[in-house]
């Protein structure tokens, strides 16, 4: 299907015959950068926020992209987008089609510029690259670490520091909103949500118990979605068994000076892009480790792992 015939499918939607901000009939504008459809006097409005928060374009008369087109496609439509940017407006606060510039300009600021009546716990930001807008947690780039409590009859911790991702799948137009999810057992803790980034730096520790019947660790890379399931972007497991191996024949770390104390060997059944050593340094047992994701088309994740007894 052509990017104008989406277009104009898009448009025939009941919920995109009017205007997304005032309700006025027959929008002949949209901002791809929303995914709403508007009226000429709202459009008007939209123009002063600038093309970073709203670029506005007309149906019939301005050429599209194809980034831009399937950035509107991918929001669905007024209805989609106003269920995130009026999620909270007050009665009596939206208006209508004979509403005067004054109350069209201080309500399209308040929904789109100062984002006022989101759902609780979002916010959105604009990605210059593919002219859409993404949505994400406000708290995305503040989460606390997620520490799991302690399981019962754990033989110790992992902390494991995700470093960086390198060559990340596209899982978007052009990019991924890719985040790092590890487990072992039932206990899962994640990254926060590097935002349209293929090559991502996290430096984020991560708490993890070890059970005593102990398997690997599985780490996933996952790209987030607003409207739909997140896609996976690769995985791997973490073989955990020569660091603990080694910690529990070193006893306590601190009584010895910095020096190498085991190996997990590269091979053709695991995703290690180099043999990884385990070191006691500074009077702590920690491995650094580099892996090749799995069953994606490319993508690399840098991560050290520190062990920390009970």
């Amino acid at each position: 299907m052509s990017g104008k015939k989406k277009l104009k499918d898009l448009l025939q939607q009941s919920d995109n015959r009017t205007c997304a901000d005032c309700s006025a009939p027959d929008p002949k504008w949209a901002s791809p950068t929303i995914g709403v459809f508007l009226c000429l006097k709202c459009c008007g409005v939209h123009r002063t926020l600038g093309p970073n928060i709203s670029k506005v374009l007309s149906v019939a008369l301005d050429e599209w992209t194809d980034e831009e087109i399937d950035a509107m496609v991918e929001v669905g439509g007024n209805s989609s987008a106003n269920s995130i940017y009026e999620a909270h407006v007050p009665d009596g606060v939206k208006p209508g089609p004979d509403a005067s510039i004054e109350q069209r300009t201080k309500f399209i600021r308040s929904k789109y510029e100062l984002q006022d009546f989101l759902k609780p716990g979002l916010k959105i930001s604009s990605n210059n690259e593919t002219k859409k807008m993404s949505f994400h947690a406000r708290s995305s780039s503040s989460t606390p670490i997620q520490k799991p409590a302690c399981v019962e009859g754990a033989i110790g911790h992992l902390k494991i520091t995700i470093l960086q991702g390198a060559n990340l799948a596209v899982r978007d137009m052009l990019s991924s909103d890719p985040y790092v999810v590890v487990s072992i057992g039932e206990q899962k803790a994640q990254t926060t949500t590097q935002k349209s980034n293929l090559n991502p730096i996290w430096n984020e520790e991560l708490m993890l118990s070890v059970p005593e019947d102990y398997g690997p660790v599985k780490l996933q890379v996952f790209d987030y979605d607003t409207f739909s399931a997140d896609d996976i972007m690769g995985e791997a497991e973490i073989d955990i068994q020569p660091m603990l191996t080694s910690a529990m024949a070193y006893g306590d770390a601190s009584q010895f000076g910095d020096m190498q104390i085991g190996k997990w060997l590269k091979s053709h059944d695991n995703a290690l892009l180099e043999d990884s050593t385990v070191n006691i340094v500074d009077g702590k047992i920690k491995q650094e480790v580099s892996l090749q994701l799995q069953n994606v088309e490319s993508g690399i994740i840098y991560l050290e792992v520190e062990w920390i007894p009970p």
